[in-house]
């Protein structure tokens, strides 16, 4: 009998066991969730706030400005319900507030478009142009946005990032055909061109911009065709005094 009873003890030792490890690996396992919960919806957090700044001094739209403020509010509130904070709560508040008022001005640009001044902020520039298309196309495809409202901004942001890179690439090829490297200006012009010809829907910017770069490209033209004449009248005249030489009298020593 003792030893029946022992048995029944063992067993329902060995359940009880298995039970308590199966509820801690369980709390374990949700624990790591959360965790890595947090950090995903933080690094939302401080990816949209690292792009609102660099938004301040790009020329995009309000609503778009809304969409990203929204974006964060949605992280907030999930990281308020797995570690609430009363400063979560405020920066919520703040989210959907700077949000609801960016979203109801539907006005378009909020800046004239202007290239910046070094080769570093030019190449953040347009980091923050395509990470904003990839934060749009992630806000539309989680339902967050429609489908009119993602083609509009998405447009905008394009042609913002055809601004830069044309821009971008006059710059360069002004600078090269002031020092007289025509060869790589003309290479600079042609690209610019190119990104401008590929674009379907022609505007005033683009037919302003393709005229100037034809200007400039026939001017690198004519200039390149009157160094090679006189590189080869150089050359003619040299071979000239070279036969002169050869065939002029002997002096007599």
């Amino acid at each position: 009998m003792y030893v029946i009873i022992i048995i029944i003890l063992v067993v329902v030792l060995l359940i009880a066991a298995i039970f308590i490890n199966a509820v801690q690996q369980n709390r374990q396992r949700l624990e790591a969730e959360r965790r890595t919960e947090l950090a995903k919806q933080r690094t939302v957090v401080d990816e949209t706030e690292n792009v609102l700044s660099a938004c301040l001094q790009m020329p995009i739209s309000s609503r778009l400005i809304g969409i990203l403020h929204k974006r964060m509010a949605n992280a907030l509130r999930v990281i308020d319900s797995l570690a609430s904070t009363r400063d979560i709560k405020q920066r919520i508040e703040s989210s959907e507030q700077a949000a609801a008022t960016a979203l109801e001005n539907n006005g378009g640009d909020n800046a004239e478009f202007a290239l910046p001044d070094n080769d570093k902020t030019i190449i953040q520039y347009i980091q923050a142009v395509k990470k904003l298309r990839i934060l749009l196309r992630s806000e539309h495809s989680k339902g967050q946005i429609d489908t009119k409202l993602f083609s509009e901004e998405d447009k905008q942001l394009e042609r913002l990032q055809l601004k830069v890179n044309v821009e971008t690439l006059i710059k360069r090829g002004r600078t090269a055909q002031s020092t007289n490297m025509l060869g790589s200006a003309r290479q600079y012009y042609e690209k610019a061109k190119l990104a401008l010809e590929n674009q379907t829907v022609q505007d005033e910017y683009t037919s302003s911009k393709l005229a100037t770069l034809n200007s400039w490209l026939h001017e690198i033209q004519s200039d390149l065709k009157s160094v090679n004449e006189k590189d080869r009248a150089r050359k003619q005249e040299e071979e000239r005094d070279e036969l002169d030489e050869l065939f002029a009298p002997k002096k007599k020593w």
